[in-house]
Parts: structure tokens; sequence; C-alpha cells
């Protein structure tokens, strides 16, 4: 028997999944499209990681839950570890690439740079204002131009003259890739110099005033991006690692922090209560979420609350103790 950890990675874009063995390999791994459903697409990501493992006598007995929708997929799973992405991101890098120094990642609607030092996280920055130059906006300019964005990075690469496009605004991007168009570059070109534009926005925002050390580790979707990763290279003069399984990062990363957690104990209900993880109690999960405004201080806090048979099972969202919703379960 093998013991087993889960660790969720819950996005606005993708939703990725993996399990782990006490080792802390990975044994299972799985990346979907998250298409607005959250806990629909945090079920698909179960079932195939359930499929993975079956009849191999892997028992999973921790959890863990990170991504945009980490609190409410953690209270369907019973997980044991719920942390945010920067925390994930960190301690999965380190853990595979233990020199590390900078990380650099760019997922589907948001970015982030994380500075390490001795293996711990000291400084990080993500995208706040605009989703230019991340997945969606690769997606979307690949559309344009009537290209698979899986094909992006390739052509990118067969490129000679890279057309200058203006990434800092979607908005203007999108402008000026239709003039490049219109005046006739060819295609390869204008590829190129979107891979280009969304290495020197995402420099010039989202690691504005860091310092970017080597070795630098980019993960993320957009790392399976050729293309980008050249431009990385190109513009930081210096290598720029990507590890086969950079997209999954924060999902093993939260899985590492359940492993450290231990075995889920006591559970009384949820995917957990017989002690090990039910793979068709999460699937069967049936819930409710209300928001209340608190009423206890001047802060009014929205909380949330999840119900399941009228019992709340979690509650996040205020900002001091005077809002704590008491849970039943």
């Amino acid at each position: 028997m093998t013991l087993g950890y889960l660790g969720i990675d819950i996005g606005s874009i993708s939703t990725k999944g993996v399990i782990i063995d006490e080792n802390r390999a990975i044994i299972a791994r799985s990346y979907l499209w998250t298409e607005g459903n959250p806990t629909e697409a945090s079920k698909n990501v179960v079932r195939e990681l359930e499929s993975q493992v079956e009849g191999q006598g892997v028992k999973i007995v921790g959890a863990g839950t990170t991504g945009s929708a980490r609190r409410l997929v953690g209270a369907m799973m019973g997980a044991s570890v719920i942390k945010n992405e920067i925390t994930a991101h960190a301690v999965g890098t380190t853990f595979l690439h233990p020199d590390v120094r900078t990380i650099l990642e760019i997922g589907g609607q948001d970015s982030k740079i994380i500075c390490v030092s001795d293996g711990i996280a000291v400084d990080y920055a993500m995208n706040t204002l605009c989703a230019a130059g991340t997945g969606s906006f690769l997606s979307s300019q690949a559309h344009r131009l009537g290209v698979e964005v899986e094909e992006f990075g390739e052509i990118a690469l067969t490129s000679t003259k890279p057309a200058s496009i203006a990434a800092r605004c979607t908005v203007f991007a999108e402008s000026d890739l239709v003039h490049k168009i219109q005046v006739g570059y060819a295609r390869e070109d204008i590829i190129a110099g979107l891979c280009n534009a969304v290495a020197s926005n995402y420099l010039n925002n989202v690691g504005k005033g860091k310092k970017i050390a080597a070795p630098v580790v980019f993960q993320g979707g957009v790392s399976k991006n050729a293309g980008v990763v050249h431009a990385f290279e190109e513009q930081l003069g210096m290598p720029v690692a990507v590890d086969p399984d950079g997209h999954l990062m924060g999902a093993f990363g939260v899985a590492l922090l359940a492993a450290d957690a231990g075995p889920i104990e006591g559970a009384e209900s949820g995917p957990f209560a017989d002690g090990s993880f039910d793979f068709e109690a999460m699937l069967d999960f049936d819930f409710k979420t209300r928001e209340i405004e608190c009423q206890k201080c001047a802060n009014h806090c929205e909380v949330i609350c999840v119900y399941r048979d009228k019992d709340i099972i979690d509650s996040w969202g205020n900002r001091c103790d005077k809002g704590a919703v008491k849970t039943t379960a």
C-alpha cells in the first residue's frame, strides 16, 4: 500500500491536480480548463487522477488546495492545507530546484514573480491592473491570427526579424497587431513580436524593481511556449529553465505541504471521514454558498459561508474574530 497526497490548484483559466507518493514523486497529474466552474473542474480533475491510480494500491491520506478558488474546493475536499499561490509555487519549485533564485510564472490571467534566497521566498509581485501578456492574451491573439496557441512557440523561433508589438495594454497590442497584419508583416515575425512583447511587458511591470538573479525557473502554462522562453533568455541575458511539470507547480507545492502536515485524522465528515480520501464522496459533494455582511464592527466584512445539509462547513472573509462563524462540521 502506497500512501499518497493530493494537491489541487484552481485557477481562473485552468485547474491542475497531482497525486504524490511518500517519496514526494508525482504519480498522477491532470490539467483541465476551468471554464468558469471551479467546482466542476476540480471534480473532473479528481476523476482523472483517480483513473490514473486505480488498481495501484494508492491510499490518499492528505490533501491541499491553492489558487483562486482554494477555500471553496478545500471545503469540498476536506483539505488539511489551504495555501496561497505564492507559497505553493515557491514550495514546489524549491523542492525540485533547490538552488533557484528567481521564479517567473505566467498563467491564464495573472502573472507573478517570486525571489528566493536560501530556499525561502523573500519577495514577490503579481500583475494587478491588466491581463496583457498572460495566457488568455496569447490565446486571443492566436485566434485572431488563425493559429493554435500551442503552435506559437515553434513558429516564433523561425522568425529572423520579429515585429515590434506594444504589449503594455491588451487594447494597444491588438491595435498594433492588426496594423502589422494590414501592412504585410510575415506571420512568424508577428508571432515572434508577440512573444517578445509578453516577456518585455512582464519584466517592465511584474518584474519592475525586482532583482532577477540566476538560476531562473519559468513556469505556468505560458512556459510551454518556446518563443516566450527564448524572449526571456534574450532580454535577461541568462538561461531560463522550464520544468516539465512547471504548469503543475502550484498543485505539486500544496501536495508537498499536505504531505508535511501528515495524514488527516479525526475527520467527522467529508471525503476523509474514513481515514482515506473517498473519491465518490468528493464527487457527490452538494453545497450552497451564501454571503453574509457582518455587522459586529465597523469593517462590515463580507463573510462567505458554505452550507451542506443546512450545516455551515466553512466560512471566510472576516478580518477579525468578532465575525467568526462557528461551523458544525
